[in-house]
């Protein structure tokens, strides 16, 4: 069961890659999701356009993004929160970016597109694939009760 949670242990400089990857993706969901958190249930609420949105969902949406990006960074559970930030983006590109026609790249870089979204959806797939890499507290943890 363990080898289908966590992949052969990326060495070398893959693990070092992986480690800069998670690091800086985690870093960026902790910063979007700082804000979330603080306004957990309402985050998504416009001035006079609440949100159809429940707010227990926004909650755990909220909590998946930052408690997802310190995951990353720390290597810990990887693929649950790679599975949690998957799954944060397709609902970023089904709820927001694709119903309103935004484009894969702006042509202004203030305008709304799903680049982002999409390039976030990529790299933890990527991590859920591969796993956190040997340089992760995953590896620390679960490493040897793979390797049986």
């Amino acid at each position: 069961m363990w080898s289908l949670l966590f992949p052969p242990f990326v060495k070398g400089r893959g693990a070092v890659g992986l480690l800069v990857l998670r690091a800086v993706v985690g870093a960026a969901f902790v910063w979007h999701g700082w804000g979330k958190v603080q306004n957990a249930f309402m985050w998504m609420d416009k001035p006079n356009d609440p949100s159809s949105i429940p707010g227990v969902l926004q909650a755990l949406a909220a909590v998946s993004e930052f408690g997802g990006g310190i995951l990353l960074i720390l290597g810990l559970l990887t693929p649950l929160a790679a599975l949690a930030l998957v799954g944060m983006m397709i609902g970023a590109l089904k709820i927001v970016h694709l119903p309103a026609g935004h484009p894969f790249v702006a042509s202004n870089p203030r305008d709304p597109a799903y680049e982002l979204a999409a390039g976030y959806l990529a790299v933890n797939v990527a991590i859920l694939c591969l796993g956190p890499g040997v340089l992760s507290a995953d590896a620390l943890l679960f490493r040897r009760k793979v390797e049986r």
